[in-house]
């Protein structure tokens, strides 16, 4: 859950009330594309915080054509929004246009939006681009008696964007999507653990993780969870977290050795010590004598 500063929460749910009938009324009337541009920018100056002529730009320019709007932050572009027509249904094209200004200008979030329907998508740059629908919502039905609901306005605020709260957001989300658990449940540590736990359950039984994993494969999980580019990225996901760890585990390992060999060789160089002592005082001795 994400902390939420006062005067920005007392904003975000203000700005609830005070929209949430204009929207309406708006759609009723059916306005176009160009009055409900209009509208957005209002709500994301008395809504989301950013600053009208400064913050929020209009008509930005991209590859010899335009998107409606843009957020910048220190010189940053920060979101690009797409905007359609108050009453309009989105579509798979829309989305596309909107993915595909991300795309060209190199930006990793973009909004599509009609100002009722808002839809935040993270565009990932690997080959090919992808693209990620994290969450949408409808502005006319949020309510500022559930904290969630002020909270998906809080993610796309201008408050958020220094805590990277947006981004947490969304790896929370990746971390408990059914791709990334479907492939945690493949991973060598839980097929260990499964393994330990049908053993304690069949004593006299032996069982090898692979045949655990056919039958989570074959079973258990859909197939759908298993292929395509989202469960080929959480398994990439998982397999750069796996070595990261290794790499760390190894890096304890050998200071552990260079340590105890730090020890050895301290000891070892003390006893030689007392020895030249020890022959040191005998042959004092001896002369004495």
């Amino acid at each position: 859950m994400a902390t939420i500063p006062a005067k920005v929460h007392d904003r975000l749910i203000a700005g609830m009330k005070k929209f949430q009938p204009i929207l309406s009324s708006l759609k009723a009337k059916d306005i176009n594309e160009s009055d409900t541009v209009g509208v957005i920018i209002d709500m994301l100056n008395e809504v989301f915080g950013y600053v009208k002529y400064d913050e929020i730009t209009t008509e930005y320019v991209i590859a010899k054509t335009y998107c409606d709007l843009a957020i910048k932050i220190n010189g940053k572009i920060k979101y690009l929004i797409e905007a359609k027509a108050i009453g309009m249904n989105l579509k798979e094209d829309h989305i596309r246009q909107a993915v595909d200004y991300g795309a060209k200008e190199g930006v990793e979030w973009v909004i599509l939006t009609t100002g009722i329907l808002w839809q935040i998508y993270n565009i990932g740059f690997s080959k090919p681009i992808t693209k990620e629908l994290v969450y949408e919502f409808d502005f006319t039905q949020l309510s500022s008696k559930k904290e969630s609901d002020v909270e998906i306005l809080y993610y796309v605020s201008k408050e958020s964007i220094a805590k990277s709260a947006l981004e947490d957001y969304h790896q929370q989300r990746q971390a408990l999507s059914k791709y990334f658990i479907g492939q945690m449940l493949l991973t060598d540590t839980l097929l260990d653990v499964i393994n330990r736990e049908l053993r304690r359950v069949s004593p006299g039984v032996k069982i090898d993780n692979q045949e655990i994993a056919s039958v989570l494969k074959d079973e258990l999980i859909k197939r759908e969870v298993l292929e395509g580019d989202k469960a080929e990225e959480a398994k990439k996901r998982i397999k750069k977290a796996q070595n990261v760890t290794l790499r760390s585990t190894k890096k304890g390992a050998s200071g552990e050795v260079a340590e105890i060999t730090d020890v050895q060789r301290s000891s070892t160089e003390e006893t030689e010590t007392e020895v030249t002592e020890s022959n040191g005082e005998g042959e004092s001795a001896a002369q004495s004598n």
